[in-house]
């Protein structure tokens, strides 16, 4: 079997197990198409019995008889055709569905490292376009290309009972309208490919310039951004241009030998009525038949442009569903990480980011962070404070070295678990589009709305969130748009405060705040930090002059740690860092 015979059974498998759970409907639908395809053959005696009963016997009970028997067909026709449509075009949207569901459910499960090395507007592309496009040949090429083929046999085997001869004739030409079908199908099958992964270009670009107009905006690079934008759409454009002239090509050289190979069938079937060996009803049903071969040969080849369509757009999927995470729970575990004390050790730890292979985020790190203690951690940028609390979180795992959590290595316990223990403030909170309920409960989707009220009012929020137009019913827009940097920030701390977390991380979280907010978040945060393990980064000293422990670092090392006063005295980075930041007058020196 060839390298491409095999891929198309993968990507046939692959859907099937899509379609069969739907055997009912599946069923249904076959019976319809079955009963349709046999009712359209039957047209072909009725075609018969008009001309040899009717005009040729001149008999106007034939003739009526003849039209009844045609109308029955039509009605059955019509039934056939609704139930069949119907059937299909729910499969197609059905399965579509299923498609989009399962490949949104397993990339919810990767790695962050694989949104690093892939961009998300590809990924968007692929669960939207490439599955709209298969909903599209399963609702109706597919079923378009099964009742051109049943047509195309059916349609055979009265040919062959109506005149052996004659069928033998239009036989012959079936491999040569066989030969484009086979050359142009395989360059139409490699274009639809180019061609989905261009229009996802497309919108990937289109996606990153509206998430940072106002940048664009502001810099004046609207002409500079269409010129661009034009480039990726005309580089998509030519692309369909080439899919589509092969697709062209292939119709027409399907037409020309199909509906040439019935011209010269026509004048063999003229010739044997003239001579008396076939009647005129016979050389009709004959016609009609043939007629039907090369509609449902015409039909295939440009069916088949589709569904090499459909084949590309599904081995995109395909490559999705089948990405493996990296950070996967053991295959047992025994340990449940709700019951360990957040304890925390970075053990000879080492760490680079894929995206960065030859720099290290993190250099032979050991650090303890003890229970119910917090911790701050202070360095220039790039210093690798960011990178423990990716590892913390467990959405890398570090090349080398061991995180333990109350001596269990995070590797051995379930991620999901893990990071339930934990509640992440960052220095640029995430929002979603939805109401104030909506982000706030996010850190506990089954908390009651007095518990959202009591975490808002806890993180200082609920007096702003009170004037917002519908109060907390109020949508916040695209990535919490609609409200001010401060007001983000406390809604992310309210959202902390709701998951009521043993292990807290917070990346400067009141950076954003005035000085009056800051002073009543950091008294909530405090009440919060009330025995859990905090771990803090630091940009700016004054917010964690009273930690338990300063951890100093620098280009991914640990160089210090102690207290504000103690590292004044013993770190020379730390000493440098303060005098950047204090007055000569701060009262703490």
């Amino acid at each position: 079997m060839s390298k491409q015979a095999k891929g198309q059974l993968s990507t046939l498998k692959y859907l099937l197990q899509f379609i069969l759970p739907y055997k009912k409907v599946l069923f249904g639908a076959a019976v319809a198409l079955i009963i349709t395809s046999g009712v359209t053959l039957s047209i072909g005696q009725g075609v018969r019995l008009l001309i040899d009963d009717g005009f040729s016997a001149g008999s106007s009970d034939g003739l009526v008889n003849a039209v009844k028997f045609l109308i029955v067909l039509a009605g059955l026709m019509a039934v056939g055709t609704f139930v069949r449509f119907y059937l299909v075009s729910w499969l197609g949207e059905r399965v579509s569905a299923d498609i989009r569901q399962s490949v949104f459910d397993h990339l919810l499960t990767l790695h962050p490292s694989y949104f690093e090395t892939n961009r998300s507007g590809e990924i968007m592309s692929r669960l939207t376009t490439d599955t709209t496009l298969l909903q599209s040949i399963i609702g109706s090429s597919f079923s378009m290309a099964l009742r051109s083929t049943l047509m195309l046999i059916g349609a055979l085997v009265m040919m062959i009972i109506t005149s052996l001869q004659m069928t033998m004739y239009v036989l012959i030409g079936v491999p040569l309208v066989m030969l484009p079908v086979l050359f142009y199908g395989k360059r139409v099958r490699t274009l639809s490919r180019k061609s989905q992964d261009s229009i996802a270009d497309v919108g990937t670009y289109a996606g990153e310039i509206i998430q940072h107009i106002k940048t664009v905006q502001s810099f004046t690079n609207e002409k500079k951004e269409s010129k661009a934008f034009k480039h990726e759409v005309e580089t998509a454009f030519t692309i369909a241009r080439r899919r589509i002239l092969q697709r062209s090509f292939l119709i027409a050289m399907v037409i020309l030998m199909v509906f040439g190979g019935l011209t010269a069938m026509m004048w063999s079937g003229g010739s044997a009525v003239l001579s008396g060996t076939m009647s005129g009803g016979e050389l009709g049903s004959f016609v009609f038949y043939a007629f039907l071969v090369g509609s449902a040969f015409a039909t295939i080849a440009e069916v088949y442009g589709e569904l090499q369509r459909a084949a590309g757009a599904t081995e995109r999927l395909m490559e999705l569903i089948q990405v493996e995470s990296e950070i996967k729970a053991p295959e047992s575990f025994t340990v449940d990480a709700n019951k360990l004390a957040p304890q925390i050790f970075f053990d000879q730890v080492n760490f680079n980011y894929p995206s960065r292979l030859n720099h290290k985020a993190l250099d032979e790190l050991s650090l303890e962070i003890e229970q119910g203690k917090s911790l701050a951690l202070v360095g220039p940028s790039g210093a690798g404070k960011s990178t423990i609390f990716e590892l913390l979180q467990r959405f890398y795992d570090p090349q080398k070295g061991n995180i333990l959590l109350d001596g269990h290595q995070l590797s051995s316990l379930d991620p999901e678990q893990l990071r339930q223990q934990m509640a992440l403030v960052p220095q640029q909170p995430t929002l979603f589009s939805n109401n104030v309920w909506h982000n706030i409960r996010y850190g506990n989707i089954t908390a009651t709305d007095e518990d959202v009220v009591a975490a808002a009012k806890a993180a200082h929020a609920d007096e702003f969130i009170q004037l917002l137009p519908e109060g907390y019913d109020s949508y916040l827009g695209e990535q919490g748009v609609r409200l001010s940097g401060g007001q983000r920030q406390r809604v992310a701390i309210a959202r902390a405060i709701l998951k009521d977390p043993n292990i807290l991380l917070l990346d400067e979280a009141t950076s954003a705040l005035d000085a009056e907010s800051e002073r009543h978040v950091q008294l909530a945060l405090e009440a919060l930090m009330k025995d859990r393990t905090t771990i803090i980064i630091a940009h700016r000293l004054a917010t964690i002059l009273h930690a338990d422990k300063i951890a100093v670092m620098d280009k991914g090392k640990l160089i210090a740690t102690g207290t504000h006063q103690q590292l004044l005295e013993s770190c020379g980075l730390y000493k440098r860092l303060a005098d950047l930041q204090f007055s000569e007058g701060y009262k703490a020196y």
